[in-house]
């Protein structure tokens, strides 16, 4: 499993290709606006096929190229079904407003939810349900040769979690999903909607806002 980040759009948010070597195939999980060409770029020089877009959640710094990635590649949009006014209405809650410019039109293709165990590119991907930043939140998880990774959207960072104050967001709710992801071994990386990599070991140990 090999793991790239493209920060991207005006709050730089991760874009993840996740891809399978042998195979040469990947998944993009979250697609902010501005990832379409350094993604296309990089699935061109890799000779990777990508098999699906993962949304972990609706807001709009996630999913402003998801649309135009989806038909270019004709590949699905995955995402829980409580982000689907975020994903699927530009105008719920002034996404368009917020983004700065028109959001591209885009549809959920396949609705995810709590326990499913997803299969493209070589991986089986189990989605956790992690509601608290805004409904619909999903976290991605991983495990390829004994290791164990999250994508958390924004659930929690290195030192901190995901803000609350946005439609559908509550902290009592988010420190029941961050303790979820606690449950993962310590040795899990974790890999936010922003910032840097950190571990479930580091921030059961250290996160002031969720104490394990």
């Amino acid at each position: 499993m090999k793991i790239e980040i493209f920060p991207s759009g005006p709050l730089d948010t991760n874009a993840y290709l996740v891809s399978c070597e042998k195979l040469r195939e990947a998944v993009l999980i979250d697609a902010p606006s501005g990832a379409f060409g350094e993604i296309s770029a990089r699935l061109k020089e890799e000779s990777l096929r990508l098999d699906a877009v993962l949304l972990t959640h609706g807001h709009w710094d996630h999913i402003g190229d998801a649309g135009r990635i989806s038909r270019e590649f004709e590949v699905p949009i995955i995402a829980g079904a409580d982000g689907r006014p975020l994903i699927e209405d530009p105008d719920f809650q002034q996404s368009r407003l917020f983004a700065g410019a028109p959001l591209d039109k885009m549809s959920i293709g396949v609705e995810a939810k709590d326990g499913d165990v997803l299969e493209y590119a070589g991986f089986k991907i189990k989605c956790v349900d992690v509601p608290g930043h805004c409904p619909g939140s999903l976290a991605f998880v991983f495990e390829d040769g004994g290791k164990t990774c999250v994508f958390v959207g924004d659930l929690i960072f290195e030192g901190s979690v995901g803000r609350t104050d946005l439609w559908g967001g509550d902290f009592a709710t988010l420190e029941k999903s961050v303790k979820k992801i606690y449950r993962l071994p310590d040795s899990a990386a974790i890999y936010p909607g922003h910032g840097a990599p950190t571990s479930v070991g580091a921030e059961k140990a250290a996160n002031p806002f969720v104490r394990a």
